[in-house]
């Protein structure tokens, strides 16, 4: 253990972890700090796909206009939680202004250069530790032909992308999904998706990087930092204090908090998502679902089916709302009415950081040294996490990025 490592990081989820593996990998020494346990946050509860192929963003034209009869909704699958503030409002300003065609089309080749370049290191992990790495592709689900012709938009970025992708009718989906509703308008394949279990990715990946030398302290919360041109860095928490040569905010939805102590603004907003883990059923497809008008996945993970989704812009607010709960419920029992009940494991909500042009924030903030941001993931995180963390640790080590990291500059809003 160094008493002052090369680097600290803040953040014990999917892209601190990964930021810890990287800059393991090339012998620096590293501190991690976690308020909670490891993969207690947004990782945790993820529906664990890595999409290069549904690789859209949040922000796209018409999406506002679309979106508008549900903010009055909270039970719909996108709600604003009324509240007065004025970074919200900033946000909203700043979403606006990506709902574009040309930023989407953007947001979507950065967004697949991520996944794929993740879905590599999945592979490459998956021969050193079990965590459920599963590459048998995805399948969207839709009830309604608008919603089919809505995404087909996407189906040729993906194609002209190099990606595949194929129609399916509801004979199809009922041979291949147990239980389907035979009132759907058909179904999307994505065959060269996969998914994983989050919670035994992130926490594998952790033991493997403690066993290697660097020190993790879970149960730590960071209470202020202090930055200075002319020495390390000093991070309090409720564990004392910890000094470092480099910082690494990765600290999810609750980075901006900290980052304001240093003079920095970073566009983050906590959109809160719900999942519901169940025993799985038996005869379950090892096959994740995206139910597309519902804006939900469906992931079998194990003995574990977990279902899920929405988006509650509303703060730093971990409270379960029990109506929001049952809509999941409600909505997956409209695509899958002949699903069987079976006794549920865990009901989860987590706050998932998310940007105005749903673009991750990594990189060093103009006027800085010795700070770095990796942040701003949404509900992508576990597509992007492994290379997020190589591309952090690449930085941090002085080499060049393998991936130009300008479209996800800190300080390009």
């Amino acid at each position: 253990m160094s008493d002052r490592p090369d680097v600290l990081i803040v953040g014990g989820g999917m892209i601190g972890v990964c930021t810890a593996h990287g800059l393991v990998e090339r012998g620096s020494s590293v501190t991690l700090l976690e308020r909670g346990e490891i993969c207690s946050g947004a990782s945790h509860g993820n529906g664990g796909w890595i999409c290069p192929s549904e690789s859209a963003p949040v922000p796209g034209p018409g999406v506002i206009r679309e979106a508008l009869p549900w903010l009055l909704d909270p039970e719909s699958p996108f709600w604003i939680r009324p509240r007065a503030s004025l970074a919200l409002l900033r946000w909203l300003w700043d979403f606006r202004r990506a709902c574009n065609a040309a930023a989407a089309r953007e947001s979507f080749r950065l967004h697949r250069a991520l996944s794929l370049a993740s879905l590599a290191r999945y592979r490459e992990l998956a021969r050193r530790f079990e965590f459920g790495f599963t590459q048998r592709g995805l399948t969207l689900l839709f009830e309604t032909e608008k919603g089919m012709r809505a995404t087909q938009h996407e189906v040729d970025l993906l194609e002209a992308a190099g990606g595949n992708a194929r129609w399916l009718d509801v004979k199809a989906l009922r041979e291949r999904i147990p239980g389907v509703s035979l009132h759907l308008a058909g179904g999307l394949e994505l065959p060269d998706d996969a998914h994983i279990t989050p919670t035994d990715f992130v926490r594998g990946l952790a033991a493997d990087v403690a066993r290697r030398g660097a020190v993790i302290h879970t149960q730590t919360e960071v209470l202020e930092l202090e930055w200075s041109r002319r020495g390390p860095a000093r991070v309090r928490t409720t564990r004392g204090d910890f000094r470092a040569d480099e910082v690494v905010l990765a600290a999810g939805a609750w980075t901006p908090q900290l980052a304001r102590g240093l003079g920095l603004r970073v566009p983050v907003e906590a959109a809160k998502g719900y999942s519901i883990s169940v025993e799985r059923p038996e005869r379950f497809p090892d096959l994740p679902l995206g139910l597309m008008e519902g804006m939900m996945f469906v992931t079998p993970m194990g003995s574990r089916l977990r279902f899920g989704g929405t988006l509650e812009l509303g703060g730093l607010d971990m409270r379960v709302s029990r109506r929001r709960v049952d809509a999941l419920s409600r909505t997956l029992r409209r695509y899958l009415p002949g699903l069987p009940h079976t006794p549920t494991v865990e009901i989860w909500r987590g706050l998932r950081p998310l940007t105005p042009d749903d673009l991750p924030i990594l990189g060093r903030p103009a006027g800085t040294s010795g700070l770095v941001l990796a942040t701003g993931h949404g509900m992508l995180g576990i597509s992007h996490g492994p290379i997020s963390g190589e591309l952090i640790a690449q930085l941090v080590s002085g080499e060049k990025p393998e991936i130009d990291l300008a479209p996800f500059s800190p300080d390009r809003f």
